[in-house]
């Protein structure tokens, strides 16, 4: 396979996935700020650093109100990030790599963009968001069923795969730094019911919550949520199921070569170095310095893959 389609495949994948997980995160700000106790403004300057985008937003606003926020988190034309511009470029990208893909994936992919271009047409107001933020993880599912019922499973699946799970993977790495910045300053408030419910929107914005109370019932608090999200592979939004994921898609791509690639060199270690471990050492080390070893190595580990596989050659 050519670099470049391989380039194609794997960012068409990371942008879908980035536009659910910034649905996602938008969602998680909402619910948090249903009980946050302090400034509504400082609620989603935490959201915005979380999701890697408070720098463009400063400079394109003078508020760090909630309507400013999502409106730059759902259709910001300068943020890279925000859901309409995550969809277009897949799209985009779908479009350089569609000798690659199934009709059922581009068609899924292009009304994705259709849908979105239509409801972020215009500003979302507070009433409507719900249903915007569900039709959007709504059509993004929509394409990756397709994937999975079209595709041939060859080394395009596995570029399509890596993309998904590292996108995925850093998600859920900053959806549990927003309960770092947002919750642990009130430290007053950590075991509180306020506490337990600002967790509980930490789950439901990774669809986890009916897979914990099946494992947990409803006795789970903090560090078992914590413990679910990042080390248990039986979640599919887990780093540690994402990470196991990319680390096999790697070794389906390097399948007959005589050494291990440099990228499976670099997710062994991630995974036997930083998911190895328990919970409780997570906290005694830190859960943000955590996450951010964690987004770093993520980090590394995709500009690995690209210098792997040649992507820009």
């Amino acid at each position: 396979m050519l670099g470049k389609t391989a380039n194609g495949l794997f960012w068409m994948s990371r942008y879908l996935e980035r536009a659910e997980n910034t649905a996602r995160l938008i969602e998680t700000g909402q619910r948090i700020a249903l009980t946050r106790l302090g400034s509504a403004e400082d609620e989603w300057v935490s959201i915005l650093q979380s999701a890697g985008s408070l720098g463009g937003f400063r400079e394109a606003y003078d508020t760090h109100g909630q309507d400013a926020a999502v409106d730059w988190m759902l259709r910001g034309k300068d943020n890279p990030s925000s859901i309409m511009s995550s969809i277009a470029a897949a799209r985009q990208n779908a479009r350089l790599v569609r000798a690659a893909i199934t009709g059922e994936v581009w068609e899924a992919i292009n009304a994705t963009y259709m849908t979105a271009s239509d409801l972020l047409a215009r500003k979302v107001s507070a009433r409507d968001l719900p249903d915007v933020l569900a039709s959007i993880r709504q059509h993004t599912a929509l394409m990756r069923g397709m994937v999975h019922g079209t595709m041939l499973r060859n080394d395009i699946y596995d570029f399509l795969r890596i993309g998904t799970f590292l996108e995925r993977a850093d998600n859920t790495a900053r959806i549990l730094d927003v309960k770092y910045y947002v919750l642990l300053p009130s430290v007053s408030a950590v075991g509180s019911s306020i506490d337990n419910v600002q967790w509980e929107s930490i789950l439901r914005s990774v669809s986890a919550r009916g897979g914990f109370r099946m494992e947990y019932g409803a006795d789970g608090g903090p560090q078992e949520i914590a413990h679910f999200l990042i080390f248990d592979k039986r979640m599919p939004r887990s780093l540690a199921f994402c990470v196991s994921k990319i680390k096999d898609n790697l070794r389906y791509l390097n399948a007959g070569q005589p050494t291990p690639s440099p990228s499976q060199e670099l997710v062994t270690h991630l995974e036997n170095t930083y998911l190895s471990h328990g919970i409780e050492e997570v906290f005694d080390y830190g859960l943000h310095e955590f996450i951010e070893k964690m987004l770093e190595l993520l980090l590394e580990l995709a500009h690995q893959i690209q210098l792997d596989y040649r992507f820009y050659e």
